[in-house]
């Protein structure tokens, strides 16, 4: 799928995302609470780059720390600016490709890479360039977080959907709504990508609603993953999992190495 896709799916599903959580609310307040832990300093310069609508940004936010959020959907990173307003925070954001950040070397002291979204590059040369980008903008030993779906599972099963998921949304205009989300997977040949349908119905009218929102994954296992972190600069890759941190996916954590000139 063109590269472009990645950016219209995310533009398209901006405004409705927060409708994939019962309390979305809740899910900022516990994420950043889980990704605050693995952190472990108080008021860290904070780059997540692909900081969505603002779900882990505005949690580590909420937690005192410096965040700036990029993220390669112009309309998600705008609206995450303006949650964020809305809460009283400050969260200064971007439309950028993970491959090319624009910030200086050096800056932050953690980078956030949530939600699955390294997968949507689809090649080893691709994902590197998006690592070693991390690397570049990290401070020597600065910490890298990384999540992504449980890949190694998912590969062994190639699952062809997920589950139907109903949420009550409370804080919507007219009182309480019931979104249903599902998700079709369309495997490539390869056996490691795969198409995404994302389904998303609504009740309108008496009727559903039905949004449909196309996009492509490379499903990367953990320990190759693990070993392009190692490529792009990084030491003492490991895998944190979610019964030990909190926080929702598998993460990836690794500290950033020295230059080599």
């Amino acid at each position: 799928m063109p590269e472009t896709s990645v950016a219209h799916f995310y533009d398209d599903l901006a405004d409705d995302y927060h409708l994939i959580y019962s309390d979305w609310d809740a899910s900022i307040r516990r994420q950043g609470g889980a990704l605050d832990a693995l952190i472990g300093q108080d008021r860290a310069a904070v780059l997540d780059c692909s900081c969505g609508i603002g779900t882990q940004a505005i949690g580590l936010a909420l937690r005192g720390h410096r965040v700036t959020g990029s993220d390669l959907s112009t309309r998600a990173a705008a609206r995450a600016a303006h949650e964020a307003a809305r809460r009283g925070l400050s969260l200064r954001t971007a439309a950028a490709d993970m491959r090319r950040l624009p910030f200086p070397d050096g800056r932050f002291d953690t980078v956030v890479c949530a939600d699955n979204s390294l997968p949507h590059l689809l090649t080893e040369q691709d994902v590197h360039a998006a690592l070693a980008e991390m690397r570049r903008v990290l401070r020597p030993e600065g910490l890298l977080l990384v999540s992504t779906r449980h890949y190694d599972d998912l590969l062994r099963d190639r699952p062809t959907s997920t589950p139907p998921q109903v949420h009550r949304n409370v804080d919507c205009a007219e009182g309480e709504e019931r979104t249903v989300t599902f998700q079709l997977w369309h495997w490539h040949d390869d056996g490691e990508r795969y198409d995404l349908e994302h389904f998303q119905l609504h009740p309108a009218g008496g009727e559903w609603r039905v949004q449909v929102r196309r996009t492509t994954y490379w499903a990367l296992g953990r320990d190759r993953l693990a070993g392009l972190a190692a490529e792009a600069g990084f030491v003492d890759p490991e895998w944190r999992m979610p019964q030990e941190t909190g926080f929702f996916q598998p993460l990836l954590v690794a500290r950033a190495g020295e230059w080599v000139s």
